[in-house]
């Protein structure tokens, strides 16, 4: 039997793991690259979201090539945004800009942009953007306050979390909801397949 190459996330989400596991993915390894994630002047979100992807996943090739277990694996690296029109949400660490994302996102219709990156064995770099499409309600100061007192919303691209409270606030969706929670998993399931890596390999149970 042919031993499965390696997987490596560079991320530490817990919500990318589990959409990975979602499609019996488990990463062998998970490392995380300390990034600057500020956007360029005048950078739009969508390129914003594929730079991000790809400087994840290229700043961790030296410590997985060097590593003898490791050093066959692919790495796979992804980033989040969300933005109102031209204009970036942050990912809030403190209630005032958490708040500040919820009144921007009342009521209206929003883009939320992720860019995957996968990095062969060979260091072929392919990347994949996606967009979708999400409209809130018009939210209460109740509601707001609510969703603010749950800490939910804490390091979240655009101040909230759709597979959990927040997708109360949900009016619509089009497009892909995995790219939503933090990564689309058709185009990252495609991205591993079309790089030769056995996405299926798992998914017979075993008798």
């Amino acid at each position: 039997m042919t031993t499965r190459p390696k997987l490596v996330l560079a991320s530490a989400s817990p919500r990318r793991l589990a959409l990975l596991a979602q499609i019996g993915l488990e990463p062998d390894a998970v490392l995380t690259s300390d990034i600057d994630e500020t956007p360029k002047r005048a950078e739009l979100p969508a390129k914003l979201a594929a730079r991000l992807a790809r400087e994840k996943a290229e700043a961790v090739i030296a410590r997985v090539r060097e590593n003898t277990e490791l050093r066959e694996a692919y790495i796979l690296a992804a980033d989040t945004v969300v933005t109102v029109g031209r204009r970036i949400l942050p990912k809030p660490e403190l209630p005032e800009e958490a708040a500040a994302c919820l009144k921007l996102l009342s009521g209206r219709t929003h883009r939320v942009y992720s860019g995957v990156c996968l990095v062969t064995p060979k260091n072929l770099v392919k990347t994949r953007l996606v967009e979708s499409r999400v409209r809130f309600k018009r939210l209460s100061s109740d509601e707001m306050n609510a969703y603010l007192a749950s800490d939910e919303w804490r390091g979240k691209a655009g101040g909230y979390a759709v597979q959990g409270l927040a997708g109360g606030f949900v009016e619509n969706l089009t497009g892909s909801y995995p790219n939503v929670v933090g990564m689309p998993l058709l185009e990252t399931a495609n991205l591993l397949a079309g790089a030769g890596f056995p996405l299926h390999s798992s998914w017979a149970k075993a008798e």
